[in-house]
């Protein structure tokens, strides 16, 4: 029996080599058809780990609160006002609201109040004038709490985080980035040293480990790139680089002002709230709101996002991209396959006569099944290895050229060619059973 399946696969060998160009034109659909689902499968693959990479950065769970300028508090505030008369005394009436703007307190508050918080980070950011030795830049200093490094997935390459005494006391001490470390201590190490930001001398307790992040990344997620920070204690950042005059939560910065004056003085340019459970993010942002505007005096002077979900969404959206493409992939192979059956119909009428010798010869019904079977399937291997080929080559150049991010893998692969088979398989056996069940003496006599 294995015998005579040898020799049928070489009959069938012998036939696509005798018809190489419509063996090659047979096998277009499945080449096209393959390379489609590999290249689709690696674009989605990729993408799906470009989304876990940029949860990685923004971090997991995280309600991200920023300030609103005055500008734009004031132009929402105009767009609102002018669609209804009623909304416009409301509008004007909020414009003489006093807020102390948003503040160290207001995190202490949803640290205090909300029970689902599992890390909280509020940050201060000031560009300073950076120098040591000879070497100046310009770059930003942020001041943090020790969550900062938990929440943003910031581990420590050397020296030590910030301890209770800096923090309370407000010491000279800083951490730098990876890039920091480079740019102004190729060959020495930094750790003890004192640099100079603005007109404070800073100690360097320790040196973020690089993290890797993609100017793409950056420009999607609006995020800094935390190696070339300098990161120092919040007190620290409150007392030697801003005005501690205007933040002093009891209204003394602001009584020159007045509150007629509708001057927001934000003492947190960021705070980050870290949720333990992610079915808990949208019903804690809803709360940090209103927590919000009840102490700003129901005045909107900061904005919430969620990251991850705006992330998730991005995902679903390409989810849904990456299955319309590859359905498209999928009636591709259809139409491979239906291509050829066709063809192999036609080649049974065209080959009636060898079919009646094979069989006068002593050939069974099984063998002349067999022999279009292996035709068909050898077809569809072909422009299965051909496809898989033309999808690596596609996907790599894909990653390269159009700076779309691929991940090709193996379970693909051979996802590729169970598919090119079976189709070879399915659309191979009406043509075959149509050859066995051809009356050899009508096929002799066919001319």
């Amino acid at each position: 029996m294995l015998d005579r399946n040898f020799n049928n696969l070489y009959i069938a060998l012998d036939s696509l080599g005798a018809n190489r160009l419509r063996s090659f034109l047979t096998a277009l659909g499945i080449i096209f058809g393959v390379s489609a689902v590999i290249a689709m499968l690696a674009i989605g693959k990729g993408a799906k780990e470009e989304i876990m990479n940029q949860m990685k950065l923004v971090g997991v769970n995280n309600i991200v609160i920023k300030p609103k300028s005055q500008e734009k508090k004031d132009d929402q505030q105009q767009q609102q006002s002018s669609s209804s008369q009623s909304s416009s005394k409301k509008e004007e009436a909020g414009k003489n609201r006093f807020s102390k703007g948003l503040s160290l307190a207001d995190a202490e508050s949803i640290r205090r109040m909300l029970p689902t918080v599992s890390a909280i980070s509020p940050e201060m950011i000031s560009e300073q004038n950076i120098i040591y030795g000879s070497k100046s830049s310009k770059l930003k200093v942020i001041g943090i709490q020790p969550a900062f490094f938990g929440i943003n997935n910031i581990r420590l390459g050397a020296g030590t985080i910030f301890n209770e005494r800096q923090q309370q006391s407000g010491e000279a001490v800083c951490i730098i980035g990876s890039d920091v470390k480079r740019k102004f201590f190729i060959s020495e190490d930094p750790l003890g040293k004192t640099i100079k930001c603005g007109d404070q001398w800073l100690k360097i307790i320790g040196v973020t480990e690089e993290k890797m992040i993609s100017s793409a990344t950056k420009e999607n997620l609006g995020i800094r790139d935390y190696n070339l920070d300098i990161y120092i204690p919040i007190q620290t950042s409150l007392v030697r680089f801003k005005n501690p005059s205007l933040y002093l939560g009891a209204g003394e910065g602001f009584q020159e002002q007045g509150p007629s004056s509708n001057i927001i003085f934000h003492q947190l340019d960021q705070l980050v709230i870290q949720v333990s459970e992610t079915d808990a993010l949208s019903a804690s942002a809803s709360i940090v709101s209103r927590m919000l505007r009840r102490r700003h005096n129901d005045v909107l002077d900061f904005e919430i996002t969620i990251p991850e979900q705006l992330l998730k969404q991005q995902q679903k959206t390409k989810d849904v991209f990456n299955i319309v493409l590859s359905a498209i992939a999928g009636i591709s192979l259809l139409v491979g396959g239906i291509g050829i059956m066709n063809i192999m119909l036609a080649s049974v009428l065209e080959r009636t006569r060898e079919i009646g010798i094979r069989m006068a010869l002593g050939a069974q019904k099984s063998d002349i099944v067999m022999q279009f079977l292996f035709e068909a399937v050898l077809i569809s291997l072909s422009g299965g290895i051909i496809g898989v080929l033309l999808g690596v080559s596609g996907a790599y150049l894909v990653d390269k050229l159009a700076d779309i991010h691929t991940l090709i893998s193996g379970i693909s692969i051979v996802l590729s060619f169970l598919l090119a088979s079976a189709v070879g398989l399915i659309f191979g056996i009406s043509p075959a059973r149509k050859a066995a069940q051809k009356n050899p003496i009508e096929c002799l006599r066919h001319d």
